[in-house]
């Protein structure tokens, strides 16, 4: 039986270590974080940055950089949109032994790629030659994203209640986590699914902020959002609820990707070890009250209602 533990991964351990720096550094939390503009206390900007994870060891062996870049946006500018954020712009942090021009030129088409899909300026970054550091052939890519949001249309969960219902919008197939887990199982595989593995992630930028401007106009708002990365449903949903409420999820309402069954089916993986490590086909997860469930839908067709807000203690019930 495969575990994400197995793999190299510690998810216990590295929530432990985020606790730590929440206590270091108070203005630390949520998805992305918030800094007050002192010019115009109507708004602030929000800042959130990310890597790619084990994902770009998939880049490396396929030898294929030309997506790996929208992962790499998606990563920052999801976690900006879910406080109803607008991204402005992204840097990226680009490391290697030795500079490759083609293989660049490549990772840097997939992150003009992502800044289109996000609708946002890519205005710098930083490109490291680091002999000796990294294997022939490897990089490492990191990125920051900044944005901006009025204050009084902050989506920070405080308003939801027992009786809101709950919509998702699917993912892509992994995204961009889980991959010690995924290369550990398809070690020998690698190749035969390869486009189905490093499809990029799904950018949801533009179809969350027409789906807020959507719901203002006919008085309704989004409650609280979460971009479903590591830890899956269970460790990301919550991170929106008050502590007074609990998510329900029914996972008979949606389907996971095919690639993703094929995992668990492959590398025997429990049903918990899969939810604690993957999407399992909801990228985004959103919170509205009852009334708003048709306009909403009415904005994004696509959107699935896959469970409800009941009273608890800020977790997730997969049932």
């Amino acid at each position: 039986m495969s575990t994400y533990k197995k793999a190299g991964v510690d998810i216990i351990l590295g929530d432990k270590f985020a606790d730590f720096i929440a206590t270091k550094a108070k203005g630390i939390g949520g998805f992305a974080g918030l800094y007050p503009l002192p010019i115009n206390k109507e708004y602030s900007l929000v800042g959130s940055t990310d890597g790619v994870g084990t994902k770009l060891k998939l880049a490396f062996i396929l030898n294929k950089h030309d997506t790996i870049g929208i992962d790499l946006v998606a990563m920052c500018v999801n976690d900006l949109v879910v406080c109803g954020a607008t991204p402005l712009f992204f840097l990226d942090y680009y490391a290697t032994g030795k500079l490759d021009l083609a293989t660049s030129k490549k990772i840097i088409s997939g992150i003009l790629d992502g800044c289109k899909q996000a609708n946002c300026a890519l205005i710098g970054g930083e490109t490291a030659e680091m002999p000796g550091f990294y294997q022939k052939g490897e990089y490492d890519l990191a990125g920051f994203s900044v944005g901006i949001v009025k204050n009084s249309e902050l989506i920070d969960g405080r308003k939801i209640k027992a009786g809101d219902v709950l919509l998702a919008l699917p993912s892509s197939g992994f995204h961009s986590n889980g991959f010690s887990l995924v290369r550990n199982v398809f070690a020998k595989e690698l190749k035969k699914y390869a486009k189905q593995l490093i499809t990029p992630t799904r950018i949801y930028v533009k179809d969350i902020l027409k789906l807020k401007a959507g719901l203002a106009k006919t008085k309704k708002e989004i409650l609280g959002m979460a971009h479903i990365t590591g830890s899956g449903l269970p460790g990301n949903v919550p991170r929106f609820l008050p502590k007074n409420v609990a998510a329900v999820l029914d996972t008979k309402t949606w389907q996971a990707p095919s690639i993703i069954k094929t995992l668990q089916k492959k590398g025997k993986v429990s049903d918990k070890d899969m939810y604690d490590t993957f999407n399992m086909g909801l990228g985004m997860v959103i919170c509205v009250k009852k009334d708003a469930v048709a306009s909403a839908k009415k904005i994004l067709p696509e959107l699935i209602e896959v469970g409800y807000i009941t009273k608890g203690k800020q977790e997730v019930i997969l049932k």
